[in-house]
């Protein structure tokens, strides 16, 4: 009776375990399916005809995008002066092997990123620094698509 119990058991666990399928390849088909959507979308171009009167006029560039603001210095051995007002951030850890891993990784995608430390004693991963906002969400919008979908949580850090 007892072997009755445990073939049962086993076959049910071997039939609940192989029921269950990755949804890496559902993602991943969704994600290449917008990809194609994106590419193939057409583009409109609209032409304003030409004023002798009008003069450019060049705006100020803001931005609204949300920062978190934070004390941070350079982490040991790292350059200060790398770490403007702006700073786009991909990666925090306690852990510092895996703050310097994720560092020589962007340093190997021709980067030049720099470790900061808040007063926590968390490792910022900082790949670019700037004194403007919307060049620093602009910078943090390119790695987002260059690097799709690793660095999605990019954030910007305002330096106090």
């Amino acid at each position: 009776m007892n072997k009755i119990w445990l073939f049962g058991a086993a076959i049910c666990m071997i039939l609940s375990l192989g029921s269950c399928k990755p949804k890496q390849s559902a993602y991943k088909a969704a994600y290449e399916q917008a990809k194609a959507k994106e590419t193939t979308a057409p583009v409109e171009t609209v032409t304003q005809p030409a004023s002798e009167e009008a003069t450019p006029v060049s705006k100020p560039r803001t931005s609204n995008v949300s920062t978190r603001a934070e004390r941070i210095n350079a982490a040991e051995g790292e350059d200060a002066g790398m770490l403007k007002r702006y700073s786009v951030v991909i990666g925090s850890f306690k852990n510092k092997t895996n703050a310097y891993s994720l560092k020589e990784r962007m340093q190997k995608a021709g980067y030049n990123p720099v470790l900061g430390e808040n007063e926590q004693g968390m490792l910022r991963v900082i790949v670019t620094s700037f004194d403007d906002k919307a060049d620093a969400a602009d910078s943090r919008d390119a790695i987002k698509a260059k690097f799709a979908p690793n660095f999605q949580d990019a954030w910007l850090l305002e330096r106090k």
